[in-house]
Parts: C-alpha cells; structure tokens; sequence
C-alpha cells in the first residue's frame, strides 16, 4: 500500500475516502437510528437528475448534484411528514423520476458522451485535489452542524413526540438533517457511487451500533469504521487491480456478514444453555 501513495492519484483517492468517512460517520449514525434509510436512497438517486443538468448547462456535476440533492430532500421531508402513510410510495417515485431525469437530460446533451459508469459507480481514483478542499468544506458543514444541534439531533433520534413536547424544534431539525443527508451524499457519490451509497452510509454505523451506548461514541466508531473499510478497500483493489468504490463496498460487506453470523451464533448458543 505504501509503495501506491507514491501516485498522486493514490493520496487524492486516499483522503478523499478518509474526508467522505467523516461523512459517512456522522451522518449515517443518524440516519440509522432516526430509520430514514430509504429517504437517504432516495436522495441519492435522485441526485442523478442533477448530474445531468449540470452537464446540460455545463456547471460542474457536484454544484448539480447537491443543489438537486438539496432541493430532493425538501421535497422528501414534506411527503414523510406530511403523508406518513404513503411516503414510501411517493419517495420511490421521486427516486425514480429523478434518476430518469438525469439519464434523459444527458440524452439531450449535445456533443458529449458522458462516462455513466464513473457517476454510477464512483471515481475515487480520479478525485482532483480542488475536490478535497470541497470535501473538507462540506466535512465541516456537517461536523459544525451536527455538534451545534447535537442535542436536538439526540432527542429527535430517540423520541420524537416528546422532543416536540419539550419544545425542540422538530421539523426544522428533520429539514435539517435531510440537507446534511443530501451534502453527504455528493461526497460518497464520488467515492462508491450513486448505486453504492446506501451501502457506506448505513453498514459502518450498522457495526457501531452494536457496541456504542450514545449518540456521539457511534458517530467516531461509525467514522473509524468507514475510514478502516476505505483503505483496506483501497488497498485490495490496488493489489488486485479492481474496481476501487466496488471493492470498499464489499469489504464492509463481508465485515458486516462475519459480525451478523457470529451474533447470530451467538444468541442461538446462548438460548441454548438457557433452555438447558
């Protein structure tokens, strides 16, 4: 690994995957345990559209994205509030629509022939050094955002009825945390992915959640996590000169598969000397 950091390419990739943890930490560990999993998916996809019209008025992909992502997540945070009931159903639309929009408006681009898989599957190895000064930019937007609010993140993550009772700002939060979502996900796009974010922004925080007893300890864990998998995913598809965003995702996956079957065992041993 360390002969690899010899390529500038090889450092870009390496703190872009270290900055996109911190991300991924933070963020995740709340869109875990606040179970808006499904509207982080949504974001994500939906993000597609602003790539494409970000190629179409020839404005560079991340500006696009987030500000589509942004836009995207307002829209998802009024539907979950508002109609509970169907909010599935209405975020899956969106997430499609928005992800077809992308791919007709890229259509419509004239004289330039996109590269899909570079967006669908992340470019870490291609990250330019002025996109980790944007990465650190967002990195502190996100860090500043969650310990300024932290304790209103705490109470909506666990309670959120009664925060609302005790007078926490429930919606504006939910808003808020929707928009740290959809800044997060520009990130990881680039990283693993539009198709592989949900798996870096959910499995870390998955793992941390196991052995942390508060909000704040699963965030580092969650980050330290992310970070681990990044550059053991890194370091793999170096060596066996594969895709690198594919390659981080299934490291974690195989992390969380041995962590989930030796629970599993675990627990089924243990009814066992119980029944006995």
């Amino acid at each position: 690994m360390f002969e690899a950091l010899q390529f500038d390419f090889m450092r870009n990739a390496l703190l872009a995957g270290l900055l996109t943890s911190v991300a991924c930490g933070v963020i995740g560990a709340l869109v875990v345990v606040n179970r808006i999993v499904f509207i982080a998916g949504g974001i994500a996809h939906a993000a597609y559209g602003g790539i494409g019209l970000a190629f179409f008025l020839g404005i560079p992909p991340s500006v696009g994205a987030g500000g589509f992502a942004l836009a995207v997540s307002g829209v998802m945070g009024i539907v979950s509030l508002n109609h509970k009931h169907r909010a599935d159903t209405i975020i899956g639309v969106l997430w499609a629509v928005g992800f077809a929009v992308g791919i007709i408006v890229i259509d419509l681009t004239p004289g330039y022939n996109v590269d899909l898989m570079s967006y669908l599957f992340g470019s870490i190895l291609a990250v330019p050094v002025r996109d980790l000064w944007v990465m650190l930019g967002l990195d502190l937007i996100i860090v500043l955002g969650a310990a300024l609010f932290y304790h209103g993140f705490l109470a909506l993550s666990y309670d959120e009825e009664f925060a609302a009772v005790r007078g926490v700002p429930v919606r504006g939060l939910y808003f808020f945390l929707l928009a740290l979502v959809a800044l997060s996900v520009v990130m990881i796009i680039r990283v693993v992915g539009l198709i592989l974010v949900i798996a870096l922004l959910t499995i870390p925080p998955y793992l941390a959640e196991l052995v942390c007893r508060s909000l704040k300890t699963m965030m580092v864990v969650s980050t330290l996590l992310s970070a681990a998998f990044t550059i053991t995913g890194l370091w793999v598809s170096y060596l066996l000169n594969l895709t690198s965003g594919a390659t981080i995702i299934l490291v974690a996956a195989l992390v969380f598969a041995v962590v989930h079957t030796g629970l599993h065992i675990y627990h089924r041993q243990k009814v066992r000397a119980m029944v006995r």
